[in-house]
């Protein structure tokens, strides 16, 4: 099979992303959301998407003849590719996909032609489950599906899909035109045909595909990143520091370019709040990460949501 239609099942900060990345890379994308509302909320973040590529390859010519160019792994393979002509050819597909893109909340419109669906969706079990369902009488026999979960396991869905053997997970990083990494982990009953061709499909729109031999928790991004993030809130929640020096000794003493914190603020506040209320450790309302979990709530409230929303532990223009 050639996987040429794309659909994206959720347009939140990363299902934005890998839209626009997949779409610039050639496909046929199709957003789908479960609502007008929820459509008109991707809107502004195609548009932003939209700013950072053309910012990018605007400064994309300083990099030419450099010796060690800072540029966005997934616009070109190498910097042999990076050429007047290539960009100027990246220029125009940029505003191809910007005006190309789809959105539509019919499921019919957005499952039937799709030869590969990835699911977007807020990081919540019972909703993976019920969209997997939902979906299942419109996808054509081939079609394969794969979750962007980034802590959730597929085997705990693939029962759901109607087509095991076809389901496996694809989980992007963030700000995937510049870290372009992505995550391919199958179940038990994943077949070597899907899981091949999704590996093609993630190195097709300029991924690393890092494949994980077996199901573990976190993956490995988030096996390593989670235990950081979630340290630091317990100091937070605990009232240890606050979160610009938990940032500043993290950075300083590592030589890491991001604190634990900002960090936070690029995945989304909303995001890190449904994964941590995950950790059992939470259900105790006198442990430090549930007292971390309730100031992030607040923050949230008040629509300190992260780079997102312009601010959460910091401004952002």
């Amino acid at each position: 099979m050639k996987i040429k239609n794309v659909t994206i099942a959720g347009g939140g900060v990363l299902g934005a992303q890998i839209a626009y990345a997949t779409a610039f890379h050639g496909y046929n994308v199709t957003i789908w959301g479960r609502s007008e509302g929820s459509i008109e909320r991707v809107r502004p973040r195609i548009d932003q998407l939209h700013g950072i590529y053309t910012k990018e390859l605007d400064i994309a010519p300083s990099y030419i003849g450099a010796s060690n160019p800072n540029y966005p792994r997934s616009f070109f393979a190498d910097k042999s590719e990076i050429t007047e002509e290539k960009i100027a050819e990246l220029k125009k597909l940029n505003e191809e996909v910007y005006t190309g893109l789809k959105y539509t909340t019919d499921l019919k419109e957005a499952f039937a032609d799709a030869d590969l669906i990835i699911e977007a969706i807020a990081e919540r079990v019972d909703e993976k489950k019920a969209f997997y369902e939902k979906i299942a009488p419109f996808l054509k026999e081939e079609a394969i599906i794969v979750t962007n979960s980034s802590t959730l396991l597929p085997s705990t869905f693939k029962e759901f899909t109607g087509r095991e053997e076809k389901f496996l997970s694809l989980h992007f990083a963030n700000n995937i035109h510049r870290q372009n990494l992505a995550e391919v982990m199958k179940h038990d009953t994943t077949s070597e045909e899907a899981l091949n061709l999704v590996v093609d499909f993630a190195k097709s729109i300029g991924m690393y595909p890092a494949v994980i031999k077996k199901e573990q928790p976190g993956y490995i991004l988030n096996s390593l990143l989670v235990p950081l993030l979630d340290a630091a809130l317990r100091l937070y929640g605990n009232d240890v520091a606050e979160p610009k020096d938990i940032d500043m000794d993290w950075k300083i003493g590592t030589g890491s370019p991001r604190g634990p914190f900002e960090i936070i603020d690029i995945v989304g506040i909303t995001t890190v709040i449904n994964i941590t209320s995950l950790n059992p450790e939470v259900q105790d309302k006198n442990s430090a990460l549930a007292k971390a979990v309730e100031k992030l709530k607040i923050r949230a409230e008040k629509g300190l949501k992260g780079i997102e929303s312009g601010e959460g532990f910091y401004k952002y223009n």
